[in-house]
């Protein structure tokens, strides 16, 4: 009459399987998209400045440029002679823009008008290459 009772433990049911799965694959495809965000805001935020930095240089340009179409020729620009002017407006820490105008009155021709990187190129001279060691 001494029946045996056996524990038996909850059993996890292959339905319960799935949702762990699919609630582990929604977690990390919504790190990834958390990680795709982030990475585009800061692209968005490097380009604004790009933009914005190039137009604000563009128009400081067009100021001087009117300036030197009036006869006036402002500190910073060089005089070429001839009527060619050269100056440079910073667009960032590593980019102006380089203008080259030719004025005879008030008509001119723009000879450059061009973003140029004003930080200096150090070739390396080393190549790396395995020693065999």
């Amino acid at each position: 009459m001494n029946k045996k009772h056996r524990f038996s433990p909850p059993l996890i049911g292959g339905s319960s399987l799935l949702v762990i799965f699919a609630v582990l694959c929604l977690t990390v495809f919504a790190l990834l998209t958390l990680s795709s965000v982030k990475a585009d805001q800061r692209l968005s935020e490097a380009s604004h400045a790009a933009v914005s930095g190039y137009y604000t240089a563009d128009c400081e340009s067009e100021a001087v440029l009117a300036l030197l179409r009036q006869g006036i020729c402002p500190d910073g620009v060089i005089d070429e002679g001839d009527g060619i002017y050269s100056y440079y407006s910073p667009i960032s820490e590593t980019q102006a823009l380089a203008i080259r105008v030719r004025v005879q009155g008030t008509d001119y021709t723009i000879l450059r008008w061009q973003a140029i990187s004003t930080t200096e190129e150090t070739p390396s001279d080393r190549i790396p290459v395995w020693s065999g060691n």
